[in-house]
């Protein structure tokens, strides 16, 4: 079967809860790949307002989502501009005011971009921190907050977040890093979706 337009605002017929973010996201600093959904009840097109925070031009940090990433409701991308300087003996940000003599918040060394792999899942009300780069295939549970980098096909938990298991076997992790079945097009896509949401690892290798 094909698969939709990736730029579909409500690719789910009769509800209007979720869409396709390249649909949506309208952001210099956020890079979103196709396929890539959030889903909210109380409307997907706030996904920015809501889930994107402290997220200031100034800063010029990004957020890089890959493609077939699944985002539940109110999950929360803590960007860099949450930070406050912590040199002096105020943290507050006198400067983001209008008042002078405090330390130039936009010299201020950041965390990096935040980097969404490929085919992850992130649970609901799940926090990322600045910086962190999450990998291809993993999950992200409810609530957790995810302070450091994540490995592939890792699940993570808790607060802090810790990884509580990886998905498959260290060989058919690193098979499908190689596969990169995400980067087919959508056509090749199609054919062999059985193959990817069945985990037959030997027909996946089969076509690439």
């Amino acid at each position: 079967m094909p698969l939709p337009d990736p730029l579909t605002r409500h690719p789910i017929q009769g509800w209007k809860g979720t869409a396709f973010l390249k649909a949506i996201v309208d952001h210099p600093l956020i890079e979103v790949g196709d396929y890539s959904y959030y889903d909210d009840s109380r409307g997907p097109e706030h996904f920015v307002a809501r889930c994107v925070r402290y997220h200031f031009d100034f800063v010029g940090d990004r957020l890089i989502i890959g493609k077939f990433v699944a985002i539940a409701q109110a999950a929360q991308f803590i960007m860099n501009g949450a930070n406050h300087p912590m040199g002096g003996f105020s943290t507050y940000p006198f400067q983001m005011f209008g008042i002078s003599g405090g330390p130039d918040v936009t010299a201020q060394a950041h965390r990096g971009d935040t980097r969404v792999g490929n085919d992850v899942w992130i649970g609901r009300e799940a926090v990322i921190m600045p910086g962190v780069t999450i990998g291809d295939g993993a999950i992200i549970g409810t609530r957790a907050q995810v302070v450091k980098d994540v490995p592939p096909y890792a699940v993570v938990v808790g607060n802090p977040g810790r990884v509580v298991r990886t998905r498959f076997p260290d060989e058919t992790v690193a098979a499908l890093l190689a596969i990169a079945w995400w980067d087919w097009d959508a056509d090749k896509i199609g054919r062999n979706v059985a193959a990817i949401a069945g985990a037959d690892i030997d027909a996946l290798r089969a076509a690439v």
